[in-house]
């Protein structure tokens, strides 16, 4: 796969990450501290742990709070590819690869749009990263084994939340 130009932004060093989260229900996001919130925190932990390649988080928030991974029919979604295809964000960082999509289909919708525009995707706890040619061949092998509803992904949804909780209680 070949990926355009960098743009101007990324030429001056820096990348411009947007950080995606998603839960499936409304249950608990009334809390203090939520599942939004946790996904939300791993990602700036791996976008400071990235600096020195000129990362750095976006202040705006893209949440999709009581949506389903299976429509790419969101609201926080839609804005955030609607960001990428203006040239605004230049990797979107996500807590897992399922809360961007839980369908191959979609991911490869997505995975077009990044490329259209030079963007690409990291998971912070899984190996899927595009900010590379080969992160790119390698993910691309590993989603065609599925993406949806795989087992590992759907046990350590709530890690994060209960990690925060084990630190904070």
């Amino acid at each position: 796969m070949t990926r355009p130009a960098a743009n101007s932004t990324r030429r001056n060093g820096t990348v411009r990450c947007a950080i995606y989260t998603r839960k499936s229900s409304e249950e608990g996001l009334e809390q203090e501290f939520n599942s939004l919130q946790a996904q939300r925190e791993a990602c700036e932990a791996f976008i400071t742990s990235q600096r020195h390649e000129g990362w750095v988080c976006l202040p705006k928030t893209y949440d999709d709070g009581g949506f389903s991974g299976a429509t790419m029919d969101r609201p926080a979604l839609q804005q955030l590819l609607a960001d990428v295809k203006a040239g605004r964000v230049d990797t979107i960082v996500v807590y897992k690869i399922d809360r961007l999509t839980r369908s191959l289909a979609d991911f490869a919708k997505i995975v077009e749009i990044l490329d259209a525009r030079g963007a690409s995707f990291v998971s912070v706890t899984q190996q899927f990263n595009t900010t590379t040619s080969m992160g790119v061949r390698r993910d691309k092998a590993a989603l065609s084994s599925g993406c949806e509803a795989h087992p590992a992904i759907r046990s350590s949804r709530k890690q994060p939340e209960q990690a925060w909780r084990r630190r904070n209680v």
